[in-house]
């Protein structure tokens, strides 16, 4: 998806892991703006700006200039991030250029929305199998997600990468028969437990029972000694 957010991005003359600390101590990271049949850059940015794309709905998916000083101003998307593995912070990123007169393929999320027939009258489970599907398009097309209308779903039934609408320029590059989601009955082992905490309490008056013809024939047998 396409924003008119600018990263502003100084060059960087030099590369190696001292002139990265070095860009990290002075609050920026390093990174590089490579793509589109031109030579890469190496640059510096403001590592929350760019966090703050990376949170976003559109996440990796969002598109975005930058602004490399005494240079180009460049539509970018991130493709590629190294975090500190302790502090989660980033440390370095990588931009793509990005054509956008040409169509690209990326990933997009799909959401479910409604509650399923299965579930509500037939006491089924409505189980997510695929997050997210790739399709092509053109830059300015690519959609925030795909949500995809599961109320109509019975027990076996379910919703395929086919069956979600498409606009625009833009190509399933999924499986169509890729399954979004379906509804499932409720498995045997699922129910066994409530069937086993019910068993001891229905025993319970077998075991009284017995002890009680014990007792019973033991009195007798009792009485017949003492009248010895």
């Amino acid at each position: 998806m396409r924003t008119d957010t600018v990263v502003p991005a100084q060059v960087r003359e030099t590369r190696g892991k001292n002139e990265a600390r070095r860009t990290r101590r002075s609050g920026l990271i390093p990174g590089v703006v490579y793509g589109a049949f031109q030579d890469p850059v190496a640059v510096a940015v403001d590592p929350k700006a760019i966090s703050k794309i990376l949170r976003s709905k559109t996440g990796h998916n969002t598109i975005f200039n930058v602004a490399v000083s005494g240079g180009e101003t460049t539509p970018v998307m991130v493709v590629d991030e190294q975090y500190d593995p302790v502090k989660s912070h980033l440390l370095h990123v990588d931009f793509k250029r990005i054509d956008l007169t040409k169509r690209i393929r990326v990933a997009v999320p799909v959401h479910t929305t409604g509650e399923p027939v299965g579930v509500k009258t037939q006491g089924g489970l409505l189980e997510i199998i695929t997050r997210a599907i790739e399709i092509e398009t053109l830059p300015d097309e690519i959609p925030e997600s795909f949500v995809i209308d599961v109320s109509e779903l019975s027990i076996g039934q379910n919703k395929r990468a086919s069956d979600i609408q498409l606009t625009g320029s833009t190509r399933l590059t999924s499986s169509p028969e890729t399954v979004i989601a379906h509804v499932v009955g409720m498995r045997a082992e699922e129910v066994k437990p409530a069937a086993e905490a019910a068993a001891p309490s229905a025993a319970e008056p077998e075991v009284v029972k017995k002890g009680k013809k014990e007792e019973e024939a033991a009195a007798p047998a009792a009485d017949k000694g003492k009248k010895k």
